[in-house]
């Protein structure tokens, strides 16, 4: 083969590697100006039911409560159901993801319905529902407001360990986990827990209808079966989705038809590979690492 046609082939290649390195680096730009573009997974368009799922630890979720506030402002999604599946969560996270379904139930209805378990922060999600479906034998309830906080002085003493804490007042970081427990410290706690508290049955209250002896009945801190929370007035029916959407169907004229679909904060709703590609990005390209924040859980619902 002659110099001349070497060079013709080598530059052909030279110029199918470009391209290749063109098309990458366009569809790598692609997927990053998508990654900053709120979205959820759902049906691009036409009216339907958006299906949330609360499932586990609730905490604070800023891309949970977008979801939420595009879900309102949506006109194709009809109604919103809520699936939960969770033992309680923070105080904060609670909070916030109560406001944000309330804000939801402010445009179009919401419906709760309760799996396994929805119980103290996950019940305090059901309560932002216009109508609460459980099944017969979820765990529900657990009104209530509590932090824990171990304390490992005694041990360490016997280990020769000794905690030397120099601080502002003394009060600053009580109860400690490493040192005996300062006067007023408990005091302080309850008073915290107590606010919480109030607050969580103030809601169940005013969504429940309950005052009086039945209010009080309801927020001991225990937990109920859905056969017991529908007599004590924390749920409106036993049953599944199906219950849900017999209701939806009843109250607010959406035919059993209309499909539901799945929407995920979590998902990034992009196809493969796409969808793929972008999670790989965000983890090169992450905003930073989980910070971990002491041994102490302050004000969790459980």
């Amino acid at each position: 083969m002659s110099a001349t046609a070497d060079l013709i082939l080598e530059r052909r290649r030279a110029r199918r590697r470009l391209a290749f390195w063109r098309i990458l680096a366009i569809v790598a730009l692609v997927v990053a100006a998508l990654a900053l573009v709120p979205r959820v997974a759902g049906p691009v368009g036409g009216e339907h039911l958006a299906r949330i799922w609360v499932e586990g630890l609730i905490v604070s979720d800023p891309d949970r409560d977008a979801m939420l506030e595009r879900l309102a402002e949506s006109g194709d999604v009809r109604a919103v159901i809520v699936r939960i599946n969770s033992p309680g969560g923070t105080v904060a996270g609670s909070e916030a993801l109560y406001e944000n379904l309330r804000r939801v139930a402010e445009e179009k209805p919401v419906v709760a319905v309760m799996s396994e378990a929805a119980a103290s922060g996950g019940y305090i999600a059901a309560l932002a529902a216009e109508h609460v479906v459980a099944r017969g034998n979820t765990l529900t309830g657990s009104i209530g407001v509590v932090a824990q906080i171990p304390n490992v002085t005694e041990l360490m003493s016997k280990i020769g360990i000794d905690m030397t804490e120099v601080k502002s007042a003394p009060l600053k970081a009580e109860p400690s986990v490493t040192t005996p427990v300062a006067p007023g410290a408990i005091e302080a706690q309850r008073a915290l827990i107590d606010d919480s508290f109030q607050w969580f049955k103030g809601l169940v209250a005013e969504r429940r209808g309950l005052t009086g002896g039945a209010l009080e009945r309801v927020t001991d801190g225990r937990v109920f079966t859905g056969r017991q929370a529908l007599e004590r007035g924390l749920v409106d029916g036993i049953g599944g989705e199906e219950a849900a959407r017999d209701w939806l169907a009843e109250e607010h004229g959406i035919s059993r038809e209309v499909a539901a679909s799945d929407y995920d904060w979590r998902d990034s709703g992009l196809p493969w590979p796409l969808g793929g590609l972008e999670q790989a990005l965000a983890g090169i390209f992450s905003a930073g690492p989980v910070v971990y924040q002491g041994p102490r859980l302050y004000a969790v619902v459980q």
